[in-house]
């Protein structure tokens, strides 16, 4: 409605020659701005941002001012939920609330190295791939089709326990090795695609480099994407994490996440519920919010999408 009142303002102020001024014209909007337009009219991905968002700052403001520290096990031994112990305490006598702060904190940790690492190595391998074509496209796809082909649990299991005996840095490492291909792929095909563009070849002719070509002028426009993929991938080590460590694999004391939280209160799922399902519940929301985000994300970024999505 502003852009046709704009139009119908400019209408009235046409020059002689019958042409409108420049100031009369309505001022262009950025990609940037309709991207962000889009996602902030997507009303699930907002409301996953906020419920995320809440998590992520809870999770570390609210140790601070939370009362039971998570390595003090002085409390008694399976307290029931209570003013002082809203999920209880664990068999041996650690308050649930601290340690499912405390293991949301590693959790995201987690993720967001894998998301970083996989992203750089799979934009990387996915942007030369696609560019170079030739031997080293067939060299880089068939090493990413061995890795897809390779069960990404039990290898990362096994990495795991020989390179660092469940260290969360090296459980990020090892999911991150295994996690790049989907994104080498998206990002293959899309590199072949805008390297037949003109602004390719206009880079070529004025003497630009490969990798200036493929960094510079391919890499930017793929943003979208790239930023699609990342979000998404954070989603999914979330979950890989928490497998790897509920079958007690993944990360080992003194550190600890959301899934190692889960596996070690697991067997009170019956008896004591509230000590299962308080991480339980907290992986869940990490994932299905972070994965709404990435929806609207990609609504956000497909030019084809016009019309504005709940």
């Amino acid at each position: 409605m502003a852009d046709l009142n704009s139009l119908i303002a400019a209408s009235e102020t046409e020059t002689k020659d019958g042409t409108l001024p420049p100031e009369a014209l309505p001022e262009p909007r950025s990609q940037g701005k309709l991207v962000l337009r889009k996602f902030l009219h997507h009303k699930l991905a907002m409301a996953s941002s906020a419920v995320l968002v809440l998590i992520v700052l809870l999770s570390i403001l609210l140790p601070i001012f939370w009362k039971h520290g998570y390595q003090d096990s002085s409390f008694p031994s399976f307290a029931k939920p209570s003013s002082d112990f809203p999920l209880g305490t664990t068999q041996v006598g650690k308050d649930m609330v601290s340690q499912v702060l405390r293991g949301t904190q590693y959790s995201l940790l987690i993720a967001l190295t894998v998301s970083i690492l996989a992203t750089v190595i799979g934009v990387v391998f996915g942007a030369i791939a696609g560019y170079l074509r030739g031997i080293s496209d067939s060299v880089i796809s068939r090493v990413t089709d061995l890795f897809l082909i390779i069960p990404q649990i039990a290898a990362a299991a096994i990495l795991a326990k020989v390179f660092g005996g469940g260290s969360w840095y090296i459980v990020a490492l090892v999911l991150a090795a295994f996690g790049w291909m989907q994104i080498a792929r998206i990002t293959r095909a899309e590199a072949m695609s805008l390297s037949q563009r003109e602004f390719v070849d206009a880079a070529r002719a004025s003497g630009a480099g490969t990798f200036r070509i493929i960094f510079k002028h391919l890499v930017p426009n793929m943003v979208g994407s790239i930023t699609v993929n990342a979000t998404l991938a954070v989603a999914q080590a979330v979950l890989a994490e928490a497998a790897l460590s509920f079958i007690g694999l993944g990360v080992q004391l003194p550190d600890t996440s959301l899934g190692r939280v889960i596996l070690e209160n697991y067997a009170q799922l019956q008896t004591r519920p509230a000590l299962f399902f308080g991480p339980f519940i907290v992986l869940v929301l990490i994932s299905l919010t972070i994965n709404f985000i990435g929806d609207g994300l990609r609504d956000a970024f497909d030019p084809r999408q016009r019309r504005m999505k709940a």
